[in-house]
């Protein structure tokens, strides 16, 4: 498939500071992308470019194979949601909802008839006539973005949407945008830094660090089988530790040997990660050994532990235990984990 949006080699400086450095990118029709990353990681000054509100010290940006490096925002096909949803106070909502179209020389009845479209696609029919302040942040967040979508652009771009809002309601948006691009088709670009957020929508998903991509792909890929160190701690949490290719298939770790598949070769020194969810207590073929309990925190559906090896104090092991668990900070508990959830990360 060709893609919509492809972003090559591009580097942003603003002085001596390296926003983007030698970014490539391609987006697919009709996908929904995530872009996700800690606050420095680049994703907002490249969803800032491909919006055309910054110009790239180096590459190119194209949209449906034109180069659309240097054109203005007004003149790409694209348009920008943004956290603060930007709505004009003084208008209604019907009057926000087609303003877009009014600056494109659109007239009065076709402006109301497709706003009303668009807001019914929103699920906010009745909407038309109230002033901005009369909504709630929900509603408001769902008029920035039919403003954004009544214009028909071939890219939608959100940059943090959901920042502004309480968890509840942050959780039944997501839903709904991810309904919303499914129904009208529209690659949608999204910058978040939560990870629960990006599962939630992307179908592709960008981890981004210090300018630079470090994995992308699926979400469910790169959360079960990340491609660096990196991207196993920020896309959810881990335990990491080091071992070492000792023979094929089998690295030295600081709970003993562990027959691994890898396509390292022998004295390569890797990283090791292990997903909460995956850590037991009890027996499984692979024994993490004693671990001293130093803290259990209740949520709901499961407990997070956290615990310390007797073989490595340094070490902090992370452990999404049942609910039921009667385990305390305290206590002392053999650990073990299933060799098929390890992932073993040479970078």
């Amino acid at each position: 498939m060709t893609p919509l949006v492809q972003v090559k080699n591009v580097s942003q400086h603003f002085g001596s500071m390296c926003a983007l450095d030698d970014v490539s990118l391609n987006i697919a029709p009709e996908s929904y992308t995530v872009l996700l990353g800690p606050s420095g990681s680049g994703k907002t000054t490249l969803l800032s470019i491909l919006g055309g509100f910054l110009q790239p010290s180096a590459g190119q940006v194209l949209i449906k194979g034109e180069d659309c490096t240097s054109m203005a925002p007004a003149k790409r096909p694209t348009t920008t949601v943004f956290q603060d949803y930007a709505l004009f106070p003084h208008m209604t909502v019907g009057g926000n909802v087609g303003f877009g179209l009014r600056m494109r020389g659109v007239g009065s009845a076709e402006r109301d008839k497709r706003a009303q479209e668009v807001l019914k696609l929103v699920g906010l029919p009745e909407a038309s006539g109230k002033k901005p302040h009369q909504l709630s942040g929900g509603q408001r967040q769902r008029v920035a973005l039919a403003r954004a979508l009544v214009v028909e652009p071939s890219v939608l771009l959100l940059d943090e949407p959901l920042g502004a809002l309480d968890l509840k309601l942050r959780r039944q948006m997501q839903e709904e945008l991810k309904a919303i691009q499914k129904r009208v088709g529209t690659a949608f670009v999204h910058v978040t830094h939560d990870q629960e957020e990006a599962m939630a929508l992307a179908d592709h998903c960008v981890v981004m660090s210090q300018g630079r991509i470090e994995d992308e792909g699926p979400a469910e890929r790169v959360y079960s089988r990340p491609s660096s160190r990196f991207s196993a701690t920020f896309m959810g949490e881990s335990t990491i530790f080091s071992g070492r290719i000792v023979a094929r298939d089998e690295i030295e770790t600081v709970f003993g040997r562990w027959h691994l598949t890898t396509a390292a070769t022998g004295g390569t020194a890797v990283s090791l990660a292990i997903r909460p969810e995956h850590v037991v207590i009890g027996a499984q073929p692979l024994s993490l050994g004693k671990a001293a309990i130093t803290d259990v925190v209740f949520q709901g559906s499961f407990k997070r532990v956290t615990a310390k090896p007797e073989k490595d104090a340094a070490m902090t092991l992370l452990a999404r235990l049942p609910a039921d668990s009667g385990v305390q900070p305290g206590d002392v508990m053999d650990f073990a984990c299933d060799p098929r959830h390890v992932l073993v990360l040479t970078r």
